[in-house]
């Protein structure tokens, strides 16, 4: 038996693998505001959305002629009736055409007819609502692309042309906003919080779920606006011209409106419920993906090909398969909608046919009757249609909102605005999420001009007690202070000025390694590089590299050692120049004599700097001005290399536990 035969249906085991928005079920009172804030961001582009609906409403003007203008070529051309043949009275906008052509022959009022149909096709096009969606995937993610770049217009010709770019120019600005927005407040949660965030729902909310906003702005405005414009010039022109004659006409296309909204209404939740669920699964096919290809590595070296491949087929069968149940309703609607239409339609064609058997109406008013019945048939399906694929909209909308209104990292109003002369932490307690505690009443004083070595065995927390000096976490107990401000009320963005964090990570974009340096200080001279590079003992990688500095980098720079990796990260950090640089493990992967003139440059970079440095090796630690000795989330020791040997507590025992002593 195959690898790919025994191993488990991921998706048989969870449905989905969302971590923090667990529970995206709303009601119809949710659904409804998450609409009205979603049609709210019109307000980016008011100019442009003012055309769009000039032009949508202009779409409705063939609609004022062209079937009385079928009436008269059916009776007045074809049949030669006069015009007072019947007793209909025609509407106020076509009757001037009349009173021109009330005494042409036959051919003459056929020349004039033509005439006004070439202008109504230059201007408008041959047809009403004609929808220029370019093509597009059957499932949420591809739909929300055709969406974002949507080219949609109720006219054709003139209008058409120019109503399509504005569509088009308005659904990008209006989904531009809408993802860098949702973007930065993703980058600006808490780290517990992304820590826990999967790259791939970061992806899919932004790509996918983001540009369904512009359909909620134009489903809630022109969509509806329009149908009920053109519904009501209708039912008027048929009261106008037909109250008399067969007022139960009128009233069949009165009750005929809101019909499509009775058919479709209960189906609300359930649409909510098949459009979440497809774009979880959705997200989690983007999560498996990005996790797979992200550690490709491990995946090939550990023989783990087959169970990824089984893996990431099996989410994206459950994606395609969550997108059916969404067609499934959507056909279930429209063929209920459908058979109570064509049921009311066999009743009106007979009430039409036997009046004009009896002569009360003629045979052109029979394509009046029928083409404004049919219009108000396709508008009461389309309101139907509306109202579900708003339902479908708001699904999407929820989960953008929904890390919208997440609380970010960012909340402090007060600005950093000088350096910190002195960083305090007094009585700082943290504890994760689930209840675990990382450190716990940790009193310390870090002061600019000194070069601290935070020092424990793994799992102390001393990568966290360092995210809470650079304010990446802050205490759950306990303030850390930058001078006298506490850092729970900074703004966040003042303080990332100040401060520079050297991950443990190597974190290197697929770009030039120029790129990368520049990304930390933009206006950085080929000096600064240079510098950063010798103090970080980088230059030999740059001198051996056939292209230098514009050597572009494979993902997350895998094309260099682990060694090179972490030198060009410090490099990196070093030209940043922030008054606080905190480094984590920094020496872990260099050699000896690298390590020593990093730890020498460190001690350089101190006299002007507060520096941090999280560390193991002995080596870096000694050189250090003051170590900081934490285990179990107690500091224990505090001073220098000889102080705390002299002392001979926890400090001496990591020591000669590491030397072998």
């Amino acid at each position: 038996m195959s690898e790919a035969a025994q191993i488990p249906d991921p998706v048989r085991t969870t449905r989905f693998d969302d971590r923090i928005d667990t529970n995206p079920r709303i009601s119809n009172l949710e659904s409804a505001r998450n609409i009205g804030r979603g049609f709210s961001y019109i307000t980016t582009a008011p100019r442009l959305f003012a055309v769009k609906l000039v032009l949508s409403l202009l779409a409705i003007v063939p609609v004022l002629y062209l079937q009385w203008l079928a009436k008269i070529l059916i009776d007045q051309v074809i049949l030669q009736k006069p015009f007072d043949a019947t007793d209909v009275v025609m509407p106020p906008h076509v009757q001037p055409f009349i009173d021109y052509v009330y005494g042409f022959s036959p051919f003459e009022i056929l020349v004039a007819l033509t005439v006004v149909s070439v202008v109504l096709l230059l201007v408008f096009g041959t047809r009403t609502y004609v929808h220029q969606d370019w093509a597009q995937g059957e499932d949420s993610a591809t739909q929300a692309e055709n969406a974002m770049n949507q080219g949609n217009s109720e006219s054709a010709s003139f209008l058409g042309f120019i109503d399509t770019l504005i569509h088009i120019r308005l659904s990008q600005r209006l989904t531009n906003h809408i993802r860098t927005r949702l973007y930065r407040r993703m980058a600006h949660l808490p780290m517990t919080t992304l820590d826990d965030h999967r790259i791939g729902d970061a992806i899919y909310r932004v790509m996918y779920d983001a540009p369904m906003l512009p359909s909620v702005c134009y489903t809630l405005t022109l969509t509806p606006l329009a149908m009920i414009i053109q519904a009501v010039i209708s039912i008027y022109f048929l009261y106008y011209s037909y109250g008399a004659i067969s007022p139960e006409l009128v009233w069949v296309a009165v009750i005929l409106i809101p019909l499509g909204l009775l058919v479709t209404v209960p189906f609300s939740q359930l649409t909510r419920r098949v459009q979440q669920d497809s774009r979880a699964a959705g997200t989690a096919t983007t999560n498996a993906i990005e996790e797979s290809m992200g550690n490709i590595s491990a995946v090939q070296s550990l023989g783990g090909m087959a169970r990824e491949k089984n893996r990431i087929d099996g989410q994206s069968k459950e994606s395609f398969r969550r997108y059916r149940h969404i067609k499934i309703i959507e056909i279930l609607i429209r063929f209920a909608t459908w058979i109570l239409i064509v049921l009311i339609a066999f009743g009106v064609a007979v009430s039409i046919t036997d009046s004009i058997i009896i002569g009360e109406l003629s045979p052109g008013d029979w394509s009046i009757l029928f083409g404004i019945w049919f219009s108000l048939a396709g508008i009461s399906m389309e309101l139907g249609v509306f109202w579900i694929n708003l339902q479908g909209n708001s699904a999407a909308l929820r989960r953008v909102f929904f890390f919208i209104d997440a609380p970010t990292e960012d909340v402090g109003r007060t600005m950093v605005t000088s350096v910190p002369r002195t960083i305090t932490l007094e009585g700082a307690s943290f504890n994760y999420p689930d209840g675990r505690p990382a450190f716990q009443n940790i009193d310390l004083s870090l002061r600019q001009g000194e070069l601290v070595a935070i020092v424990g065995p793994t799992g102390a927390g001393k990568t966290t007690l360092a995210y809470a000096i650079a304010g990446y976490v802050h205490p759950t107990r306990g303030s850390v202070l930058y001078d006298d401000l506490d850092l729970a009320d900074a703004n966040v963005e003042s303080v990332r000025d100040f401060v520079t964090y050297v991950f443990q990570e190597h974190m290197l974009l697929s770009e030039s390694i120029r790129s990368n340096l520049l990304l930390v200080k933009p206006d950085a001279t080929e000096g600064d590089i240079a510098l950063a590079l010798s103090r970080a003992g980088a230059t030999e990688i740059i001198e051996t590299l056939p292209d230098g500095l514009d050597t572009v980098l494979g993902r997350s720079g895998d094309n260099l050692s682990v060694g090179q990796k972490q030198r060009l990260c410090i490099a990196r950090g070093l030209i940043r120049d922030t008054p606080v640089l905190i480094l984590d493990e920094p020496t872990a992967a260099l050699d000896p004599s690298t390590e020593e003139a990093l730890v020498d440059s460190l001690q350089v970079a101190s006299a002007e700097k507060l520096v941090v440095v999280i560390a193991h090796r002995l080596s870096t630690i000694r050189k250090a001005d003051r170590i900081v000795f934490i285990d179990q989330g107690s500091i224990n020791d505090v001073g220098s290399h000889d102080e705390l040997m002299e002392k001979e507590g926890s400090y001496f025992d990591f020591v000669r536990l590491q030397t072998g002593l």
